[in-house]
């Protein structure tokens, strides 16, 4: 992209007037809810612009380019930028982001740069000292400046350098370093391990799994549910990679015969991260699992679950009622603990005593008495659980329920005048209550302990960058197995092309689909008759279920995701 090409994603203005009269001038916003936001920030004194973007009547871009307008600024929509990686070679990842900015071009002697805050001498200063060059700053948004940094770092040639510099060290001859050296020793083994951890958390990994083979220790991240291969570690350093991280986490590394399982807390970038540890003896030697929770950001408000308003209705009504059991099904990594968070953040008031049993916290919550279960102490689901029902509840959160006395604990609970919020592993709403008596609970206790039951999967959200529109009603199949309303020529599906800023793969995060089942006097004989889980599900669908699989078709319709992702997440 020439130079003059790329200044015409760059905007320049004159200082104007105050913001909300420029954001009205410009029909970002309507009177009305200008006049309600600055209502609201007379109440509450907030910055007017903030309130607009929470209140959803103005986006974060057009607010930083308003703000741009109203400081004399240069704004860039980095959406719209092509980037020279050129240009980003000149300065380190870590000085990206202390600093919050990105080179994005050179002129000459001058270096275009997008920042949050273009006003921020010292950040300018080093950028200068750094390039020796002259620095022309561009006002960005600063959740498009982030996402930008990101790519411009994710499995290029300058992020695999740092690991590929690491993994020769891995094979040379200094493999005799302390292994249990502080975090930010030189050891090779130390900085290996700390560089594959912030390259799996800048790259949104949800896991990260180490696999012995014969020759090497393969590593891959899983990000947005699917597995991509990330690099090989030499056999002469598998042990000793696998050995720093058990050490990281409290595990016995003595021990290689049986499965174990720790916890470590780091942070990085300033966001607390929690990393749950497995090992698991393999024919090869030792494999290991990592799963990564961001503390600070995994808890969501209801609305942001992705559920549409009619099962969200279903949902809402079953645990806003004073007693009763709420589950939450689904395999595992299928987001059952960000919707039972979600659940308590929407119940959570001084009015209640709300106290949960997990295992492990995975976020903590102001206002709810968490505890962990800690089985080497005694301390069990069933223990903990006699023990919170003494202590005067009103919401009791369940992490999962794992065996019979469990679930006896849950209903019972639930007959009792407790609402309890609960999770179990089945495939759908309909075979979760015929779960619970396969388990052992008399049928008259499931009818009446459940209020309702939602069942969930994931599947990977089409990247806004770059999806394009697609007819997949052109393939026979496809059209077959679509129903009616998908069929029709007004629905509008779409399909993943790949760019920068989803790594080419097409998809950037991840949403759920969802089936919500209220339970009926209908469906409760069918309990105690034993009913299938099929007859069940078509008898929750005549009362307006809709099933997981054509949740996942609306959203396809909705571009959200694409069919493809649905059939692989549902099928």
């Amino acid at each position: 992209m020439a130079a003059a090409d790329k200044r015409s994603v760059v905007t320049k203005r004159s200082r104007g007037p105050k913001i909300g009269k420029m954001l009205l001038e410009h029909g970002y916003v309507t009177p009305e809810q200008l006049d309600h936001a600055l209502e609201l920030q007379e109440a509450s004194g907030q910055p007017l612009g903030a309130i607009l973007v929470k209140l959803g009547y103005v986006s974060d871009l057009n607010l930083v380019r308003v703000l741009a307008d109203h400081f004399d600024l240069e704004f860039v929509d980095l959406d719209q930028c092509d980037i020279d990686p050129s240009a980003v070679d000149l300065v380190k990842e870590p000085f990206a982001r202390y600093h919050q900015l990105l080179p994005l071009m050179s002129e000459g002697d001058e270096l275009v740069v997008a920042m949050v805050n273009p006003t921020n001498l010292f950040a300018l200063d080093d950028v200068r000292t750094a390039t020796g060059m002259r620095v022309r700053p561009l006002m960005a948004e600063p959740a498009q400046l982030t996402a930008a940094i990101d790519a411009a770092w994710r499995g290029s040639d300058r992020d695999g350098a740092i690991l590929l510099v690491a993994e020769d060290d891995l094979d040379a001859t200094n493999l005799d370093e302390d292994l249990s050296s502080d975090d930010t020793g030189d050891a090779p083994i130390v900085q290996f391990v700390n560089q594959l951890i912030t390259r799996a958390v800048r790259d949104r990994a949800s896991d990260i799994h180490l696999d012995a083979h014969d020759q090497e220790l393969c590593v891959r991240f899983r990000v947005d549910g699917v597995l991509h291969e990330v690099l090989r570690v030499p056999r002469a350093a598998r042990g000793r990679v696998i050995s720093r991280l058990k050490i990281m986490a409290e595990i016995n590394i003595a021990e290689r015969r049986v499965p174990q399982d720790g916890r470590v807390s780091i942070t990085l970038d300033g966001r607390p991260i929690s990393l749950r540890v497995v090992t698991l003896p393999t024919a090869y030697g030792e494999s290991m699992v990592i799963r990564v929770l961001e503390e600070s950001g995994g808890v969501r408000d209801l609305a942001e679950l992705g559920m549409r308003p009619a099962p969200l209705a279903v949902f809402e009504s079953a645990f806003r009622r004073p007693w009763g059991a709420v589950l939450v099904t689904g395999p595992t990594g299928s987001g059952k603990s960000t919707t039972m968070y979600a659940t308590l953040v929407a119940l959570n008031d001084p009015g209640r005593n709300i106290i949960s049993v997990e295992d492990p916290i995975e976020y903590r919550l102001a206002g709810v008495k968490q505890m962990q279960v800690h089985r080497k102490a005694g301390l069990t689901f069933p223990t903990a659980l006699r023990s919170v029902l003494r202590a005067d509840p009103d919401v009791v959160l369940v992490g999962e329920v794992r065996d019979v006395e469990t679930a006896t604990i849950v209903v019972e609970a639930a007959l009792t005048g407790h609402l309890v919020i609960t999770s179990l592993h089945t495939n759908d709403a309909a075979s979760t209550p015929l779960r619970l008596l396969d388990m052992g609970i008399e049928p008259f206790m499931v009818t009446g302990a459940l209020n309702a039951i939602v069942a969930q999967r994931l599947a990977r959200r089409l990247c806004e960058g770059c999806k394009e529109e697609h007819d997949p009603r052109q393939d026979a199949v496809v059209a077959a197995g679509l129903p009616e309303w998908a069929r029709d020529g007004d629905a509008k599906f779409f399909r993943p092309v790949g760019c920068d800023a989803c790594g080419r793969t097409g998809y950037l995060g991840r949403m759920a689909l969802h089936e919500v089942l209220a339970m009926s006097p209908e469906i409760d004989q069918m309990i105690v008759g034993r009913a299938t889980a099929r007859d069940v599900k078509a008898q929750a669908e005549r009362e307006g279920m809709v099933a997981m699989r054509e949740d996942g078709l609306h959203k396809a319709a909705a571009g959200d995701t694409s069919i493809e992702e649905v059939v692989r997440a549902v099928g």
